[in-house]
């Protein structure tokens, strides 16, 4: 198999299944987001690059900007005009960070027109409890309870497992926050004689402020500005978060900074690293776990730590500034970050 495949992922469902099919021609795969304001590190480099993984592969991507679901999960108030445009913003920042072209995005709202999605839609339902749906409410960032206040939650993972259907998709991407979606659509995919998807995870990213990266409400997310990089923050914004977060010495555990350089630079932008350290010297990093050895034998000073991520993630994202600048797409940025 394909080693870009396998990279950077935090589970694959099932492997063997995937093992099975990856020699086929035409395999398509589908990753969804909601737009919903600015594009973080979690999003655009955990995410993006694994989309550029598995079009680099063989493997025909299509993005779903779901601009329905979005409405559903009240982002921007519900201002479908305001969504749309955070959709706009959304694929122009993958494109930006390098996702290709020939990857194939789509609004939800052109699948939402056809009579057969709304019969997969109800026929998800039919076949989905009221106990599986609740466990399913965190992929859209919601509690159990939300369903009580309102009810237009509850079509959300319907819609979502319904996308897949649609998409007649052989691959579901997503962090490890939509294994519930993929997992119902793997269950109930024979009963309505659909293909069951391979479902590939990637991890999720902790916000600034530190956590179990596996709580959703501490993954990085939109909706906490301090507590996120978004790929279009200034140099002088991305060294402020990252001098504030959260870095316990010796720690590498739901350690935020350490988090970046394990999901980000070392898979995607960076062999090796030097390291200046306060009247150590420089030393030199060939490998996360070289890393992740050295910071928890105390060699490395959470500042110093702070200070090269933050020369990193500005070389890293310089590209973007210059994209967005270059497409006349500041305004664009300035509508949505408001």
């Amino acid at each position: 198999m394909d080693e870009r495949i396998l990279k950077n992922v935090a589970e694959i469902v099932k492997e063997d299944e995937l093992d099975h099919i990856i020699s086929e021609e035409n395999l398509k795969g589908y990753i969804g987001f909601e737009p919903s304001g600015l594009v973080h590190l979690g999003t655009g480099l955990i995410c993006g690059n694994k989309i550029k993984d598995l079009h680099e592969s063989g493997i025909k991507m299509t993005v779903l900007l779901a601009d329905w679901h979005a409405m559903i999960n009240d982002k921007f108030n519900g201002d479908m005009e305001k969504i749309r445009k955070s959709a706009e913003l959304m694929k122009e920042s993958f494109i930006s960070i390098g996702v290709p072209r020939d990857v194939m995005f789509i609004y939800a709202d052109e699948l939402v027109g056809r009579k057969e999605y709304w019969e997969k839609v109800i026929k998800v339902a039919k076949n989905t409890t009221l106990n599986r749906l609740k466990r399913a409410m965190d992929i859209m960032g919601r509690k159990e309870t939300d369903i009580d206040i309102d009810t237009s939650k509850m079509i959300y993972p319907f819609m979502q497992v319904a996308d897949i259907f649609e998409l007649d998709v052989d691959i579901a991407l997503g962090g490890m926050d939509q294994r519930h979606a993929h997992m119902l659509a793997r269950d109930i995919a024979p009963k309505l004689g659909f293909k069951p998807p391979i479902a590939i995870h990637t991890p999720l990213l902790a916000g600034l402020k530190g956590g179990n990266r596996m709580d959703i409400s501490n993954k990085m997310s939109k909706s906490k500005a301090d507590s996120a990089i978004f790929i279009i923050d200034t140099d002088e914004e991305i060294k402020k978060k990252i001098k504030s977060a959260f870095c316990p010495p010796n720690d590498t555990e739901n350690n935020p900074i350490m988090d970046i350089y394990r999901f980000i630079i070392f898979p995607y932008y960076k062999e090796k690293i030097i390291i200046k350290r306060r009247g150590l010297g420089d030393t030199e990093i060939v490998s996360y776990n070289d890393l992740a050895e050295k910071y928890r034998s105390g060699e490395i000073h959470p500042m110093d730590l702070k200070e090269n991520l933050s020369e990193i993630l500005i070389e890293i994202l310089r590209p973007v500034k210059d994209y967005f600048e270059k497409h006349g797409l500041m305004e664009l940025v300035e509508e949505v970050r408001k």
